[in-house]
């Protein structure tokens, strides 16, 4: 916000005792309205150019006050500048609140953190999962320990964070704590949206993150290929236990469903569709998008078989889901009695969902997205890892389009591509794809 006219200006008042020693005054002035304090100086009156607004002479202690003086200006000329940039009002008052040192704020990074922390809980179920809560509440203890392990204290000002605390404590999760780079980084991000939380609120004015720049690893998350998603579908486990853990992750392969939303998919959520096919119709918990996906006779199938289950039939759920921690183990157990190297978990499931079984089977990524419930088709596109099969299929079309010999198709088989292109167009216009 810019202010009509501003003034700054060193003077010295008329003082009663007949002394030419007298103290130097600064005084701010925005749209008319005047703040005056005293610079704390001291200067001979025979020896100050009041045009100029500085000390006369060419000797040391004439060089030291004017550069006193110019540095002053300087700070409050960039201070008014950043108010600019910002879009905050500029005054007379807040600027001198500035000089006065009267903007300084106490607060500590523990008390900040915590203070967030607390929004983040009550907002539980409204703006925030309790996951979420619990990941906060795990980086402000980390940032607690590595203050004690840095700076020998309990706490520290946010005034004093910089590039250095920033960098150090990157250093302290991966070589302290043992963190991986992603995960050192969701630390350090949890630390930024707590520390420009602070700047929102003018508690701090420089931003420490401004010189940090690391980036997230590129992990290659593959999902499951047709031939070990089939190997996993038909073993059969000598244990129940291992069995319902096999066909709760089936069911996230041919349905997309995050653990969290199959642990709440409840019976009510399954619905006619549009093509008078049963549906889930139900939003993301993490996101809170909606969720339309047609149910594959795989998962109709799965959902049968555990309709009458009594963990369902008390929870009203759709299927016996069991915490992450023990889905997880559980699924060890599976892949190693498949045989399978590859480590299997919830979110592999997913992935197979998004990649294998639907968008190697030519399912269009716009539908897929909205099927997953991505916010954007960009998420979706890290699903679609291309596959060998895939590969395979493309160079199998490829090589039959450069080898002349079956340039002349016989007309029987143009007639039957029409009519596979009129089926699948049939089809499309069907499923709105």
């Amino acid at each position: 916000m810019l202010e009509s006219s501003f003034g700054l200006s060193f003077f010295m008042k008329p003082q009663k005792k007949e002394t030419s020693l007298r103290y130097i005054y600064l005084r701010i002035t925005v749209d008319g309205i005047r703040k005056e304090t005293s610079t704390k100086r001291t200067w001979d009156l025979q020896r100050w150019d009041a045009k100029r607004e500085r000390a006369v002479g060419t000797k040391e202690d004439a060089k030291t006050l004017n550069h006193f003086l110019d540095t002053m200006e300087m700070k409050i000329n960039k201070f008014k500048t950043d108010l600019m940039y910002t879009e905050k009002s500029i005054s007379a008052e807040r600027i001198m609140d500035f000089v006065l040192g009267r903007m300084t704020s106490k607060a500590t990074l523990l008390d900040e953190f915590a203070k967030h922390n607390e929004e983040v809980k009550a907002l539980i179920g409204i703006d925030y999962a309790l996951a979420t809560y619990k990941r906060y509440e795990i980086a402000k203890s980390h940032i607690k320990d590595f203050i004690l392990y840095k700076y020998r204290t309990e706490d520290i000002e946010m005034r004093d964070l910089d590039f250095d605390f920033i960098s150090s404590y990157d250093l302290y999760l991966k070589t302290v704590r043992n963190c991986v780079n992603n995960s050192a980084l969701k630390y350090i991000t949890c630390l930024k949206k707590v520390i420009y939380r602070a700047m929102d609120k003018n508690i701090i004015a420089q931003d420490p993150f401004r010189a940090f720049k690391k980036r997230v690893t590129k992990t290659n998350k593959k999902p499951l290929t047709a031939r070990e998603l089939s190997i996993i579908e038909n073993t059969v486990f000598s244990t129940a236990r291992l069995e319902v853990i096999r066909d709760i992750f089936i069911f996230q392969c041919y349905t997309g469903l995050a653990y969290i939303d199959a642990y709440q998919l409840k019976k009510t959520d399954i619905a006619i569709g549009i093509d008078g096919e049963q549906w889930i119709i139900s939003k993301r918990q993490k996101t809170g998008n909606s969720t339309n996906i047609p149910l594959l006779p795989k998962a109709l199938k799965i959902i049968e078989k555990y309709k009458a289950h009594p963990l369902c039939l008390s929870r009203n759920s759709v299927l016996p889901v069991s915490s992450n921690q023990k889905m997880n183990a559980y699924l060890k157990e599976v892949a190693a009695i498949c045989g399978l190297e590859c480590e299997l978990n919830t979110h592999k499931a997913r992935r197979t969902f998004g990649s294998t079984v639907t968008l190697n089977n030519d399912v269009p990524i716009h539908v897929v997205k909205e099927m997953l419930g991505h916010t954007s088709i960009r998420q979706t596109e890290s699903y679609a890892i291309t596959t060998e099969q895939t590969i395979g299929r493309e160079m199998k079309g490829l090589r039959d389009k450069l080898n002349p010999e079956v340039k002349e198709l016989p007309q029987e088989a143009f007639a039957l591509i029409r009519k596979l292109e009129e089926e699948i167009k049939a089809i499309r216009e069907k499923y709105q794809i």
